[in-house]
């Protein structure tokens, strides 16, 4: 039997220095990686179904792209191993439609919102009253992410009934823009991380998508602590690991949840790419993950 203490399924090449990072914690708290790619999944489903391959906890950054990672998931699954963002969780978090039904129940304001049912279920909507969303709103369907299928500039029922021909069988959120205050000439706008219970608040540029952690005092001068409480609700509802959250601060000081859950983060460095999260915050979030792993599996050594 070949064993693993953690395993790390992943495929995209810019995830590399991720995967450095990772591999480092690890070997740092002396514990074995084995990683999955599209190179060696083959040997790898074959070595679990047949020669007694194992490991103790997974982690994930593959399938949202290739399926042909699926049967590891189901493996790791039906073997009880112990999951970061498990795949049904992270499919629930990703629910854009059932996620903003949580935040409102859980006393979060959102954009306002008109939920429609998918179009296969029902291809003409009863009539809908747009004024609410102003005079350009957004059209988004409740799965995907990465600005997959979304229009940013609606202005008709027209276009919401062709968008939800995009994705059939799925729902659509329609929702206002919000337009957020500007901070000592900064548009409020934020992008926070989550990861294992450590929580990273940026400033977020809609346009360029560049991050921009809140500098020291910046916090308190802003009144900026709510940023947490906030993102700490969020994954009390969605129950995940690791996933990102945009929230918006507006010039009636509401702070509103503008994207909900993104649990396929781009873990690329800042230092390789402009849109890249802050390579400190990778670091942290790679280390995070790996303890949070380890703490998961008692039997694990070094822990």
């Amino acid at each position: 039997m070949e064993y693993y203490d953690l395993c790390l399924a992943w495929n995209w090449k810019h995830d590399s220095d991720f995967v450095r990072l990772f591999s480092g914690a690890c070997h740092s708290r002396g514990l074995s990686l084995l990683q999955i790619t599209p190179e060696n999944l083959r040997e790898i489903l074959l070595s679990l179904a047949e020669y007694g391959l194992n490991f103790q906890s997974f982690f994930d950054r593959a399938t949202d792209a290739d399926k042909s990672f699926i049967p590891v998931v189901e493996w790791a699954r039906a073997n009880e191993i112990y999951c970061v963002n498990p795949h049904e969780r992270a499919s629930r978090g990703s629910n854009k439609a059932e996620m903003h039904l949580r935040l409102i129940g859980a006393g979060l304001y959102t954009p306002y919102t008109i939920i429609l049912p998918p179009y296969l279920e029902q291809p003409e909507p009863a009539p809908v009253d747009l004024s609410p969303l102003g005079k350009r709103f957004t059209i988004k369907p409740a799965h995907g992410g990465g600005g997959e299928g979304v229009i940013t500039e609606a202005t008709s029922m027209k276009q919401v009934l062709e968008a939800r021909k995009a994705y059939p069988d799925d729902r659509y959120l329609l929702q206002a823009h919000i337009v957020p205050v500007n901070l000592e000439g900064r548009p409020a706008w934020f992008r926070v991380l989550y990861c294992a219970g450590r929580i990273f608040p940026c400033w977020w540029d809609t346009g360029t998508h560049i991050y921009t952690p809140l500098g020291e005092g910046e916090e308190d001068r802003f009144g900026l602590g709510r940023l947490r409480q906030m993102t700490s609700t969020i994954a009390g509802l969605c129950h995940l690991d690791l996933f990102s959250t945009e929230i918006a601060l507006t010039a009636d000081n509401l702070f509103i949840v503008i994207d909900y859950v993104n649990d396929q983060i781009d873990l690329r460095l800042q230092s390789k790419a402009l849109e890249g999260v802050p390579d400190y915050i990778v670091g942290d979030v790679a280390a995070g993950l790996v303890e949070l792993m380890a703490r998961s599996c008692p039997s694990l050594p070094g822990v």
